[in-house]
């Protein structure tokens, strides 16, 4: 199955909570909603599952138009942030019950039910209860349930966040594989930029309910398609900061210069906006070439194996990684350094005018 969502928007009381977005998901594949809180990702899961219409736009399976088609009458399963499980049955029970109303013959019930506990890890917990289940097994029970349905489409809405760190790492590594098995279209809704990176697939960044970029995971991490999308795609934020080229030199919104080397060398005079992560903002000069900031120290966390220290620049605050304990002080005047290598140049309307190349750009 092929699901299209075609210039899809849903209002609700004034609201806009979709705006005019189009996808196209193929079968087989994984599929990443990427964003913030109240981005879309949910309204856009209950529009392909068909909880809800479309306020415009069309909903496509297969080519043929679904848009009011009940989620009843359609290959859906899906699993939310809190799991949901039936306290009286067993695991097994819970992951047949969807074989069982569909009234498939014992035989086959047993073989599904044994082969998703066996993907999930499940086979020493078949006989238990929910209630004698911890976090991490309940939802992997509410995962096999919705594998073993054999659904076209299966969504699921955060499915990890509410779990220990050691379970979302454990699941991270293990749902490619399991969606790898099945040729179900998988979409899978988070809002951490990491949690994409490992899943990758295809991922679609949202923000505001309007989509910023769809395509390969590695694609839209390496090449944002604009400044909105580079911002979803960063954990901790984007750095950005105005610059204007003129000729050979390069002017920071803040005063400092120096010449335009990198990324910037082959553009144009203009006004840009420049967007680098924080493991490429510098404490300590990386090459001649990289451009000096004077900033002051805001915050500085340590978390043992890396040190993240905020920096008010101007009017911006940054945010630098580096590796082990660094010790700085609040309000401590430090100098960062910019590699222009490394940079995302946005142009006035926010579309990328140049980027790191991709041996880079990781």
């Amino acid at each position: 199955m092929s699901l299209v969502l075609d210039n899809v928007s849903r209002h609700v009381a004034g609201h806009t909570h979709v705006e005019g977005v189009s996808l196209t998901l193929e079968r087989g594949s994984l599929n990443v909603l990427l964003g913030p809180t109240l981005s879309g990702k949910t309204t856009l899961m209950r529009l392909m599952a068909g909880l809800d219409q479309p306020s415009a736009g069309r909903v496509l399976a297969d080519g043929r138009d679904v848009t009011g088609v009940h989620v009843r009458n359609r290959s859906v399963a899906m699993v939310y942030q809190q799991f949901i499980n039936y306290p009286t049955l067993t695991v097994y029970e819970n992951i047949a019950s969807p074989l069982r109303v569909a009234k498939r013959p014992k035989a086959e019930i047993d073989a599904k039910v044994r082969e998703a506990a066996r993907l999930l890890k499940l086979e020493p917990y078949l006989d238990r209860t929910p209630l004698h289940l911890s976090g991490g097994q309940q939802q992997r029970t509410a995962i096999a349930r919705a594998l073993v349905k054999d659904a076209q489409l299966v969504l699921l809405d955060e499915p990890l966040a509410n779990l220990d760190y050691k379970l979302r790492e454990e699941l991270r590594e293990e749902l490619p594989k399991i969606f790898a098995a099945s040729r179900a279209i998988f979409v899978y809704a988070t809002t951490e930029p990491t949690e994409a990176l490992l899943l990758r697939g295809n991922t679609a960044t949202l923000w505001e309910g309007r989509l910023a970029q769809f395509g390969r995971t590695p694609d839209v991490y390496r090449r944002p398609a604009n400044l909105t999308s580079a911002r979803v795609f960063s954990d901790p934020p984007l750095n950005t900061m105005r610059v204007h080229k003129r000729g050979a030199q390069l002017v920071l919104a803040t005063g400092e210069h120096g010449a335009a080397r990198g990324v910037l060398s082959a553009l144009p005079d203009d006004s840009y906006t420049i967007g680098f992560r924080a493991d490429h903002l510098y404490l300590q000069r990386p090459d001649p070439e990289a451009v000096a900031v004077a900033g002051t120290v805001a915050v500085s966390e340590i978390t043992g194996s890396e040190s993240f220290v905020h920096v008010d620049v101007g009017t911006d605050r940054w945010v630098a990684v580096t590796r082990g304990v660094l010790e700085v002080e609040p309000g401590e005047r430090i100098e960062v350094y910019i590699d222009q290598h490394r940079l995302f140049v946005f142009g006035h309307d926010g579309t990328l005018a140049a980027a790191p190349p991709l041996v880079l750009a990781a």
